[in-house]
């Protein structure tokens, strides 16, 4: 999981610089210049090291200078803050694959749960679009403080909370259905003397 979130990272690393850069300066021009120029130094360090750099790198490099240059040209900043939108959708389509979240989970989970897995994947991609919608909805406002307390506050409150719900959840129906099935949890049958 935590691959996941560094891969994350750093596609969207020029969206965090962008939010730093504007919370220390209070100024989207200078902010989105700075997030230009760390996408463009993400990708040549990157490649001076010899790094693999995936489609979505490429990807985010391009929006942060497309909206970044739309942003510059018409002083609109609702372009750039619009940019963690289409990567919540681009996640959201990705987990609309079927048993995406199997390789994430515990093989017991898997073997025991594997129908409520899936759905819970699809539950994840329909958060994503949600996400999506609602970042589009705060840049539209052009409010930059909002927009970085969406983003930061919210969008990552809700990815926590719905982690949390799910690891409660899945681990309480998991030994419930170990004891049903009469094998009880690992560790508690660990714990039972031999016969």
């Amino acid at each position: 999981m935590r691959s996941v979130f560094a891969r994350l990272g750093s596609d969207f690393l020029s969206t965090i610089i962008f939010l730093v850069a504007y919370v220390a300066t209070d100024n989207v021009v200078l902010a989105t210049f700075v997030a230009i120029a760390g996408a463009i130094l993400q990708i040549a360090v990157a490649r001076i090291r010899g790094t693999r750099l995936d489609i979505m790198t490429y990807a985010s490099l391009a929006l942060v200078i497309v909206l970044g240059g739309a942003t510059l040209l018409t002083n609109d900043p609702r372009f750039v803050l619009a940019k963690p939108a289409i990567g919540h959708f681009a996640v959201g389509a990705i987990m609309l694959r079927r048993n995406w979240m199997m390789r994430y989970m515990p093989d017991i989970v898997g073997e025991t749960i594997p129908h409520l897995v899936t759905l819970a994947g699809y539950g994840w991609a329909a958060l994503m679009f949600v996400l999506g919608l609602g970042t589009i909805a705060v840049a539209m406002t052009g409010d930059l403080k909002l927009w970085a307390f969406y983003v930061s506050v919210i969008a990552v409150g809700a990815k926590v909370a719905a982690f949390a719900i799910q690891y409660v959840a899945f681990r309480i129906i998991v030994r419930r259905r170990l004891r049903a099935a009469g094998n009880g949890p690992p560790a508690a049958k660990a714990a039972r003397p031999a016969a």
